[in-house]
This record gives C-alpha cells, sequence and structure tokens, in this order.
C-alpha cells in the first residue's frame, strides 16, 4: 500500500503538467495570431538581445510621438445602489468583480509587448494604441538623416499593420478592405510587393504575388507597378500560418528598413530627403546597397525551417 502511493504521485504529475503546457499558449496571447498589429524584427543570433535593444528603441521614439506610456489602475468602485443590488444578488456581484479584473488587466497591457513569432531571430512586438507604420517610418526617417547607430543586433524592422490567417482565400478576402487606404479609387499608386515566408511550405510565392497584385489593380486600374522607385512597397511576411502585411514607403531608400544599413552613409543620398526621390536616385541607391547585406541576412534567415524566397525578381512575379 506504501509502495503503491509514491507510484500514484510520480504519475499524476506528468500528465498534469503535460496538459497544462499544451493549453497555455492558446489563451495566453503571448504567440503571434492572426489578428494582431505590431512590429516584424530580424536579428542576428541574439533573440534576447534584441527584444531589449527594441524596447529600448521603440520606447524612445514612442514617447517622442504619442507621449509617455500611461497606467491606469482604475477600479470602478460601485456606487450605493449599485452595491446594494449586488449585495442581494451574489452572482451579478461575482461577473461585475471579474469584469473589473479583465478592464483592469488590459489598461495594464504595455504599448510594445513582446510575443513567440514562431521563426528562429524573428522577433514579433505587439502593438497598441500606435500606428505601426508611422512609427518605424519615423525612426528609419532619423536615422537615416542623423546616420546614428542605435542598435548592434537588430537587423530589419517592419512595422505590421494587419494579420490574418496564412491561406489563399483568407489573405484575398482580408486584403480586399486591407488595401483600401492606399489603392483604392480615387487613391492610387505605384507598388511593388516583397514576399518571405518561414515555416510554411502550403503557401506558393507566385500565386500569393499574382492574387494581391491582381486586388490593387481591382481597387483602381491606375495603381501600377514600379520596381525601380515606387510609392509603395507591400511587405508580405509569412510566419507558419500567419500572414504579416503592411504597405511601406521609402522602402530602397531605408535599405529594405534595415537598420544597421541606413546609418550607411552614401553619396548618392546624402541631399535626398524621404519620399522625394526621383526614379533615377532611386535606383541608384538600390545599386549602391552592397552585397554585404544581402549576405548577412542569407546566412541568418536560411536557418529557419521551410523558408522560401525572399522577394520578387522582375516585373512578370507582379503582374496580375
Amino acid at each position: 500500500m506504501a509502495a503503491a502511493e509514491p507510484a500514484a504521485r510520480k504519475r499524476r504529475p506528468k500528465g498534469h503538467f503535460a496538459a497544462g503546457r499544451a493549453k497555455r499558449p492558446r489563451g495566453s496571447g503571448r504567440q503571434l495570431e492572426a489578428g494582431m498589429r505590431g512590429i516584424l524584427i530580424t536579428c542576428n543570433m541574439n533573440e534576447r538581445k534584441c527584444v531589449g535593444e527594441a524596447y529600448s528603441l521603440l520606447g524612445e521614439y514612442g514617447d517622442l510621438l504619442y507621449g509617455p506610456e500611461q497606467f491606469s489602475d482604475q477600479e470602478e468602485r460601485p456606487s450605493g445602489s449599485e452595491r446594494e443590488e449586488d449585495e442581494d444578488d451574489v452572482e451579478a456581484a461575482l461577473k461585475k468583480e471579474v469584469g473589473q479584473i479583465r478592464a483592469s488587466t488590459e489598461q495594464k497591457l504595455r504599448r510594445f509587448q513582446s510575443v513567440e513569432s514562431g521563426a528562429n531571430n524573428v522577433v514579433f512586438i505587439r502593438t497598441r494604441g500606435i500606428e505601426p507604420e508611422d512609427l518605424v517610418h519615423h525612426i528609419l526617417k532619423d536615422m537615416h538623416a542623423t546616420k546614428k547607430k542605435k542598435t548592434r543586433v537588430i537587423l530589419r524592422m517592419l512595422p505590421i499593420s494587419g494579420t490574418c490567417k496564412a491561406f489563399m482565400e483568407d489573405m484575398k478576402k482580408y486584403t480586399e478592405t486591407f488595401f483600401e487606404p492606399w489603392f483604392k479609387a480615387p487613391n492610387k499608386g505605384t507598388f511593388q510587393i516583397v514576399y518571405k515566408a518561414r515555416n510554411n511550405s502550403h503557401m506558393s510565392r507566385e500565386e500569393v504575388i499574382k492574387e494581391l497584385a491582381g486586388i490593387v489593380g481591382s481597387l483602381n486600374p491606375e495603381n501600377k507597378v514600379d520596381l525601380n522607385n515606387p510609392q509603395y512597397t507591400i511587405v508580405v511576411e509569412i510566419i507558419k500560418n500567419v500572414c504579416c502585411l503592411s504597405v511601406v514607403k521609402d522602402y530602397v531608400l531605408f535599405r529594405k528598413y534595415n537598420l544597421q544599413e541606413v546609418v550607411k552613409s552614401n553619396k548618392e543620398d546624402t541631399q535626398q530627403n524621404p519620399s522625394t526621390v526621383t526614379g533615377e536616385e532611386n535606383s541608384k541607391v538600390e545599386k549602391t546597397e552592397t552585397g554585404e547585406e544581402e549576405e548577412k541576412e542569407a546566412k541568418e534567415e536560411s536557418k529557419n525551417q521551410g523558408e522560401l524566397g525572399a522577394e520578387p525578381k522582375g516585373n512578370d512575379a507582379l503582374t496580375a
């Protein structure tokens, strides 16, 4: 009898902890999932240091653009009449208390919160109450102007303004609305599409680019592909079963949103202003990018399993 008890004690925790591990990610909100907005960051092997650098950099510029982060522990205290009603109804009092706890938890969520991205050397910072595209563009614009290096392990910093499930039908339905602010008539612009997939083998790069380019064209026939000097770059980043999307400006000028490259001085871009570069100048900037950046990214990102081609090459890939 005494020998049976220890054996029972050993078996129970094993199943208990295994179940706990399986359930925790679903409700934790600490992994990348459809519906999130934020900033996708690639790094050089050290994800923990990357998160620290991201918090520091985003906090600095976030405070400048949106003011210091405010934390309000607002505990709504019931009035006299409400208190009497709740005392008579225990169930209502319990529900109210649960609601207050949830509201308090929401208010304590940070402006920037790291979540599991689902890929090696990739960090995802979920954002709340800010526009990721505006913030990242402001950071790169400042670094491009000052040439002041502010990070060591962060490579690229891409704003993610929308996410959906990484299945073709879901992406088509989502982007029909998502693209409207930039491409729906009377709005129009030239564009290119850059595509990257990690830990995903069921999506076809060519099919995604073709379908998305077709949607942009259907919103306004005057939207045209331009690989030299596009007004907008549509960024498509797929990780596992999540598709991350954004539409950014100055993608070439800001060295594909690479924080290490944007601070390097080049004669061609010393006098250029963001979003006002001519086609000829932008081509020069693109040509001055050394193979060092591409080599560095290739070495780091090729280690991610299931990785697909990085970017479209040639007009054929972008035409519907």
